[in-house]
């Protein structure tokens, strides 16, 4: 076990730059069973209170399963870019109108062919308790210079050189 500390942080933009381009998620939540399940989504966007939404039908397994138990994770990955976030929270999901308005994107209608004014359509809501997040740059430069330290100095990579590695606590 590594003796380095993992630094903390409150503040959610590093977070959500870091995210803004995955745009996908695993989302993670438990059955019925209490195992747990996850499937791919879209993230719409990050809202000013620090929370993440969805958007995914009424009659979804998702909307069940947070009705019976809020607790969720999310996981990011880009690989390509070295980014990697786990985000723990509470969801709930409702329906509100304007805010599926404001949301719509056309790219949507693939999954509500009703358009923005399909009655099935609920937004998802996930409130972020913590969050972590790996972001190593990818280029060959960075690896050299981490791969040179190493070589010389007989220490691995540190997030204060190659790495940038921060838990979020909301």
């Amino acid at each position: 076990m590594s003796d380095t500390k993992t630094p903390v942080t409150h503040d959610l933009k590093n977070l959500f730059e870091k995210i803004k381009e995955v745009r996908i998620a695993m989302f993670t939540t438990f059955d019925e069973n209490r195992v747990l399940h996850s499937r791919p989504m879209a993230t719409v966007k990050p809202e000013a209170d620090g929370s993440l939404l969805f958007l995914t039908d009424k009659d979804s397994a998702k909307v069940y399963e947070v009705n019976k138990d809020s607790q969720v994770n999310l996981n990011y990955a880009s690989p390509d870019d070295s980014v990697y976030a786990s985000v723990s929270g509470r969801a709930n999901a409702y329906r509100d109108e304007a805010k599926i308005a404001e949301l719509w994107s056309e790219h949507m209608r693939a999954w509500f062919p009703k358009g923005k004014e399909d009655p099935n359509i609920m937004i998802l809501k996930v409130t972020i308790d913590q969050a972590e997040y790996w972001d190593s740059p990818s280029g060959l430069l960075s690896r050299a210079y981490g791969y040179a330290r190493a070589v010389v100095t007989g220490e691995r990579s540190t997030s204060d050189d190659v790495n940038e590695h921060a838990q979020v606590k909301v």
